[in-house]
């Protein structure tokens, strides 16, 4: 007998096959000893039938569930992040009170360089199981997901399959990395939709692989999709994942993160050791992160922090004076090291201008201040003009925002006339940069009832907020990151929709310090919390006397 079919049978009675699995495995191997070890079949039925075996089948790994050990690894790998580590803890519990269950399905979605797949890695180690990474950006081919049939020449299993095999044990954590780049120009059938029932817990415990040709029991596995956004992801393939998101890092987190992990491994990729005694101070890592990176995750700070290392070990190997060891790096030494800084920070500029008013907006590298300018000019009247690269939604605020002023005249004692003969234009700073979003709506109509009254902005205060045209003030997103802007830029009040107060009670307390929040329900609630009585320096007068308005009536 063949040496190989020999192998194949001892393996065979190794394996803990399940009943259905072993008669077909007979089956296969019978129709093997069956052809000359010469004929091309041969080969294409023993790759088969060794890759049926290479498979773990009943191979579990035992869950480490002790909560408490799990919950140390986490912190020790990542900071902050605390939905993601609650939502691993919370299966770990139950898992221990069940003893077995189905794997949850979660999607980690989120800026880039935040830990999403790092958080993997570390999710395993908490659980003690295997630990198998996909890539799915570029994918466009379906026979990746579920293999080719194997009748093809040079016929493979899909990358779940080998993925299991690689694990060696059913109970894997399985990183899909970037799941919102599978391509979508696809010839070869649909990806993503061969996801699907990857990815359902219903149906993945029978998961058919075109090779194979046989069912495979998936619902152990913990998957863990990663995704800088969900736009791109098909809904049928959204609805079977349970979506976390993955926010990014705030100034105070970073220095953190820098603190804990980055500085001691880039000294460590760098070759300075311990006895090289270099620390920074945090006035100079808060340099570092502010005015040298603009990013939500901390990739470019790592970068920033290993350039630092390098530059240190040039002049150590050098002997260039100074070589900042032995001492506390300070902001000024961050200067010597990388140059000016590229990034400016945002600076609250007073109050000493009629129509300036201080709005929050939120970027996908954090908050950030924006200051909403109103101008008026004598003309034809009627005339709204727009400038700074608004996308529409806001062009529309400022509409609604000028409609509701028009509409309250009495409110703020303005001459209603001064519309028919005022040109009014509203303007954001950094016009290259584009904006969007409704929520700079309370700013606008805060900006335009300054500049028509001259009167002054109360000092240090910001708002966020969407209009309706009944002047309500509706609630809007990324309150953690406005609020941290707010604070870098020395604002101390900040007003905001009554409906937003569960998003800052959310908040921890050491983010809130030094800040008071205005609660409003209407437009009216901030322009009389916003305008001071006392008008700027050098007021310009926009009444229209009867004589003037005669005058230009009879000319008409």
């Amino acid at each position: 007998q063949n040496q190989d079919i020999k192998d194949l049978a001892d393996l065979a009675a190794k394996k803990n096959l399940p009943e259905d699995i072993r008669k077909y495995f007979n089956k296969e191997w019978a129709k093997l000893e069956r052809i000359n070890p010469q004929n091309p079949d041969y080969n294409v039925q023993l790759n088969y039938l060794q890759t049926l075996l290479s498979l773990p089948w009943g191979v579990l790994t035992k869950d480490d569930t002790n909560v408490k050990r799990a919950k140390a690894v986490l912190d020790r790998d990542h900071y902050g992040l605390e939905k993601v580590k609650e939502r691993i803890l919370e299966h770990l519990a139950v898992l221990t009170l069940r003893k077995d269950l189905k794997s949850p399905i979660i999607c980690l979605y989120g800026p880039p360089g935040v830990g999403k797949t790092s958080l993997g890695k570390s999710i395993a180690s908490a659980l003690k199981r295997k630990y198998v990474r996909i890539s799915l950006g570029g994918l466009h081919d379906e026979a990746e997901i579920r293999g080719h049939r194997r009748t093809y020449i040079g016929a493979m299993p899909g990358r779940i399959i080998k993925g299991v095999i690689k694990a060696g044990t059913n109970n894997p954590v399985f990183i899909l990395d970037e799941i919102d780049k599978i391509t979508t120009n696809n010839y070869n059938g649909d990806p993503s939709s061969a996801l699907l029932e990857v990815l359902d817990p219903e149906q993945n415990n029978a998961f058919h692989d075109n090779f194979l040709d046989v069912d495979y029991d998936l619902s152990k596995v913990m998957f863990i999709a990663t995704a800088n956004t969900l736009t791109t992801i098909p809904p049928a393939l959204l609805d079977r994942m349970e979506l976390i998101e993955v926010s990014g890092y705030l100034t105070e987190e970073k220095i953190e993160i820098a603190r804990r992990h980055l500085i001691p491994k880039e000294m460590k990729n760098t070759g300075i050791g311990k006895e090289y005694d270099i620390r920074f101070s945090k006035k100079s890592l808060e340099m570092l992160i502010e005015r040298y990176t603009r990013e939500s995750g901390v990739r470019e700070l790592e970068l920033q922090i290993n350039k630092i290392f390098r530059k240190i070990a040039y002049r150590i190997v050098a002997k260039i004076q100074p070589d900042f060891t032995d001492k506390l790096i300070q902001p000024e030494d961050i200067e010597a090291l990388l140059g000016k800084p590229p990034y400016l920070r945002d600076k609250y500029q007073g109050n000493k201008y009629a129509g300036v008013v201080t709005g929050l907006a939120w970027t996908s590298v954090g908050g950030e201040i924006l200051f909403i300018e109103t101008s008026l000019s004598k003309g034809k009247g009627s005339k709204l003009t727009l400038t700074g690269n608004l996308g529409d939604v806001m062009k529309e605020s400022a509409v609604l925002a000028l409609e509701y002023i028009k509409a309250h005249v009495e409110l703020l004692d303005i001459d209603y006339r001064i519309f028919d003969h005022w040109n009014i234009h509203i303007h954001v700073p950094e016009g290259a940069t584009p904006k969007d979003g409704p929520s700079a709506g309370i700013t606008i109509a805060t900006s335009i009832a300054s500049a028509l009254t001259q009167r002054k902005v109360r000092p240090n205060v910001a708002m966020t907020g969407e209009i309706t045209l009944r002047g309500k003030v509706l609630p809007v997103g990324g309150i953690k990151e406005k609020i941290l802007a707010a604070k870098r830029a020395g604002i101390t009040d900040i007003a905001i929709s009554q409906d937003n107060k569960k998003d800052i009670e959310e908040i921890p307390e050491i983010y809130l310090k030094g800040l008071t929040f205005h609660y409003v329900e209407n437009v009216k609630d901030v322009l009389e919390f916003a305008l001071l009585d006392e008008k700027v320096d050098n007021p310009v007068n926009y009444t229209i006397d009867d004589e003037e308005k005669e005058n230009q009536t009879k000319q008409a």
